[in-house]
């Protein structure tokens, strides 16, 4: 693509559109965006809708996008702070960031139906957490050695097995006055890929927030890399509320920054709008995913279906834990749950903590994906 610094000052707002549409998975090649901008030469043009006209025409968004097109289209264009995913105005999915300011990003999204323990209306209220015993100390200290890893472009110094350091090689040999000395090796380094925890808070998930919540304070604490986020009708990251080391007060200052606690859930929705932020979607992309939610979405799965997708494309490891799954009856029988087994590596039971524990401890492991687990079971 064209580089933006390079541009007329009055084509790069047209330039930096195309360029916010591929930050979010839209499907945009150069030439694409080059004919936006005849077209809105063309054009004149004489109104916004105009504009809007001529981005429909040549950078052709999938149809089942067009909301999502249209909201980030206000968003940047008129500066609309509350951009609706899908078109729609009656309820709302709030993004709530952690990040030194509690900066809050609105996004809209459409109204959710389904399972009995599940509702779209939104309750407010606050909680406390009481200390629990220490069961956790040895999981967070096995963590960072126990994730999945991956090698990083970053090398380092080996003396063996390692590809040759030419250039140091090099200034040994002048130095050393043309005598040959041992070469320098280097290897790329094995880092822990990145632990994202996805937590529900609705109040069909309440009696088990208390237990998911410890485990993601263990989590942060143990890993150099790890992200936490709730949802339930509302978007929290709440990572850096977590990083204090003593418990009660990193929980309690979680308690504080999350406001839909024990209401209702929007799954599908709430997951699109962690999808729609560049700098949140980064989080899942190489990473272990862990949803900890029972998945009762309520209506047309649809969007649920479309989130799970989209994640696990990023996501090195993606997996579902329902406390559902530790009754022996339970199957994957939900519509929603049909729709989203074949992208998930793993559906397992999130009833406890040791099951949990013991699960993430073993990512690193391979497995065998969630629907050939569950066609055996079924």
């Amino acid at each position: 693509m064209m580089r933006g610094e390079s541009l007329p000052r009055a084509a790069a707002p047209f330039f930096g559109f195309a360029r916010l549409l591929r930050h979010h998975a839209f499907p945009i090649a150069p030439e694409q965006v080059t004919g936006f901008m005849k077209a809105v030469t063309l054009l004149g043009p004489r109104s916004m809708n105009d504009i809007r006209e001529a981005a429909l025409a040549t950078l052709a968004p999938p149809p089942d996008r067009h909301g999502e097109f249209d909201a980030h289209f206000r968003a940047y264009f008129y500066n609309d702070t509350k951009p609706s995913i899908e078109g729609e105005k009656d309820d709302e999915t709030r993004i709530k960031d952690d990040r030194g300011t509690r900066e809050e990003e609105d996004q809209t999204v459409r109204k959710e139906e389904g399972g009995e323990l599940s509702s779209a209306l939104e309750q407010l209220s606050t909680r406390d957490f009481q200390r629990d015993d220490d069961r956790l100390a040895a999981f967070r200290r096995k963590l960072s050695s126990a994730l999945p890893a991956r090698r990083s472009f970053r090398t380092v110094r080996t003396p063996s097995r390692g590809k040759l350091d030419l250039r140091r090689s090099l200034r040994e040999i002048v130095s050393a006055d043309g005598d040959v000395p041992s070469p320098l090796l280097r290897r790329r380094q094995t880092v822990p890929r990145k632990l994202l925890l996805l937590i529900d808070v609705s109040g069909s998930m309440k009696l088990h927030t208390a237990d998911y919540l410890k485990l993601a304070h263990a989590a942060v604490q143990g890993a150099d890399r790890a992200e936490i986020f709730t949802f339930g009708t509302r978007l929290t990251r709440i990572t850096s509320a977590l990083r204090i080391r003593d418990r009660d007060q990193a929980l309690a200052r979680a308690a504080a920054q999350v406001d839909d606690w024990d209401g209702g859930t929007r799954m599908g929705p709430t997951l699109l709008a962690f999808l729609s932020v560049p700098r949140f979607s980064s989080f899942a992309r190489g990473a272990a995913v862990v949803i900890l939610s029972d998945a009762l979405e309520r209506g047309d799965h649809a969007e649920l279906e479309t989130a799970i997708r989209r994640l696990s494309a990023r996501a090195f490891r993606l997996s579902l834990a329902t406390p559902l799954a530790g009754d022996p009856r339970f199957r994957p029988a939900t519509a929603a749950l049909r729709a989203i087994l074949p992208d998930l590596d793993d559906l397992i039971d999130g009833s406890s903590l040791t099951s949990l524990t013991d699960f993430i401890l073993s990512l690193a492991r391979p497995a065998p994906t969630a629907s050939t687990i569950w066609k055996r079971v079924s």
